[in-house]
């Protein structure tokens, strides 16, 4: 009779040591840090862009309301309400979500030059001056040129 004999291997050292371990750490604080890092960048551009559409549409607001002012060189007398005295410069808050004492204000500026008197010819520049989070100022512009009657 044959005697079978089984065949067992000893248990290797099971286990990870203490620099491995250290090591998949260190690898998932920088992958952990690295997402978080983004995130953060992620949600402060989003804010920024809400803030520059916020302005842009102020600016653009500005500029139509100049466009809509009365300038008619063929009436008797002939009218001109597109002035720079008609459109001073206005402190406005910017139409995002805000809450408490965090409310967004932007300067609005309305500039108007005399480009040609013949053919009568101007030039409208909106500008929204707004600041964000106290990084620096930042400016929205918006030009067109008008004719009378346009």
């Amino acid at each position: 009779m044959k005697h079978v004999r089984a065949c067992r291997k000893q248990p290797a050292n099971q286990g990870y040591t203490l620099a491995e371990v250290m090591v998949a750490l260190a690898i998932g604080g920088l992958l952990y840090g690295s997402v978080l890092t983004g995130y953060v960048i992620t949600t402060q551009r989003a804010e920024w862009t809400a803030y520059w559409l916020s302005a842009q549409a102020l600016a653009t607001a500005r500029l139509e309301q100049a466009r809509a002012a009365k300038w008619d060189t063929q009436a008797s007398p002939p009218v001109d309400q597109l002035v720079p005295a008609n459109f001073p410069p206005r402190v406005e808050v910017l139409d995002i979500p805000a809450s408490g004492d965090n409310i967004p204000y932007a300067t609005s500026i309305v500039s108007i030059v005399v480009v040609s008197t013949n053919p009568p010819l101007k030039l409208i520049r909106a500008e929204t001056i707004w600041d964000f989070k106290h990084r620096g100022l930042f400016t929205n512009s918006v030009t067109t040129y008008r004719g009378p009657d346009q």
